[in-house]
């Protein structure tokens, strides 16, 4: 397959569509209908002062991540907190190089003072998943070979070499981006990081989980069915063994792992009060709670907003203040 982005209407005919995301054609190309839009690294952000640039740091597959430090001394030798950072987009859409994320990761690694490393994993349909999973996962043990390796070679990042602190390495994403931050820290506990590297601590924001069954007040019997939640996990991985109770999607899905294995030592949850996912992240919040994790875990909600708010906002509003200073308070 081939994509393109808010392709030129044609008389090609159509193959399927995930509305209002995605449309595929019969010769292969997919147009993607939302998502913003690219926009290049920066070396001095005016509004932030933080510096951004790309790197690509595999070439088979090719995978990327632009990278963010915030404005310190050039003479500064305290080392920052590291964060890998997973982007939202139902796993189809949107890109770590989109002006939405960028504008956000400028906001966020400005107040918390923290390395950023946004992943640029590869999206479904072209390459379905578990390919993100297994993306976000390489990107992960790239950044933790720079830990205790003051050698900078071709596939070695300066920034990470020379101010990052390995002893404070977070993960987190929004949305799909949650998913595969949780899925991440599943794996860490099962796995060893390169050099025996420890996640510190996790955070999972408006993440999308669901299942084959409701919980709360999400509609019931075949409206369920019909949800785009539930629909979307088919349309990204439709091999996926057990369907919509797969455990990447699903944690207390048929042969789940438990939670008490989540490899970090701290976890954020956030919601939104009018997101249609708030009911399943303080669902995973209990489930985690109750899992037996040794760690410590902390449910955080704001109130009257909806859906990844603090990304889409144009404005910083008081309710984007507020969780951007949650999320860089937890960063430290």
């Amino acid at each position: 397959m081939t994509s393109t982005n808010i392709a030129t209407t044609t008389a090609k005919e159509i193959a399927s569509e995930f509305l209002p995301r995605i449309r595929i054609y019969k010769d292969g190309t997919v147009e993607r209908l939302l998502g913003s839009p690219y926009v290049p690294p920066s070396p001095h952000d005016p509004q932030t002062r933080v510096s951004s640039k790309d790197f690509t740091f595999s070439h088979n597959p090719n995978i990327s991540a632009r990278l963010y430090l915030p404005n310190v001394p050039q003479n500064q030798t305290q080392k920052l907190p590291i964060l890998v950072y997973f982007h939202g987009g139902a796993f189809c859409i949107e890109s770590a190089f989109s002006f939405l994320h960028h504008r956000y990761l400028n906001r966020l690694v400005s107040e918390a003072q923290v390395i950023a490393v946004s992943v640029e994993y590869r999206l479904a349909p072209e390459n379905p998943l578990p390919i993100a999973y297994e993306d976000c996962w390489v990107a992960l043990q790239w950044v933790t070979s720079h830990a205790n390796n003051e050698e900078l070679d071709d596939n070695k990042e300066p920034w990470l070499l020379n101010y990052g602190d390995f002893d404070r390495l977070y993960i987190g994403g929004d949305s799909a981006g949650g998913n595969i931050a949780h899925n991440l820290a599943m794996k860490v506990g099962a796995e060893s990081l390169f050099g025996a590297v420890k996640i510190l601590g996790a955070f999972v924001s408006h993440s999308y989980f669901w299942g084959s069954k409701p919980i709360g007040s999400e509609p019931k019997g075949e409206d369920f069915k019909k949800t785009m939640e539930y629909k979307l996990w088919d349309f990204v991985y439709p091999s996926a063994p057990g369907g919509i109770d797969n455990p990447m999607v699903n944690p207390a899905g048929e042969d789940a792992l438990s939670l008490a294995g989540l490899g970090c030592s701290k976890l954020l949850v956030c919601v939104a009060g009018k997101d249609q996912l708030r009911e399943r992240g303080v669902w995973y919040c209990d489930l985690v709670r109750e899992s037996g994790w040794k760690g410590e875990v902390e449910l955080f909600e704001v109130e009257g907003e909806d859906h990844c708010f603090h990304i889409f906002s144009e404005t910083e509003t008081e309710n984007v203040k507020k969780m951007i200073k949650r999320l860089a308070s937890f960063l430290v």
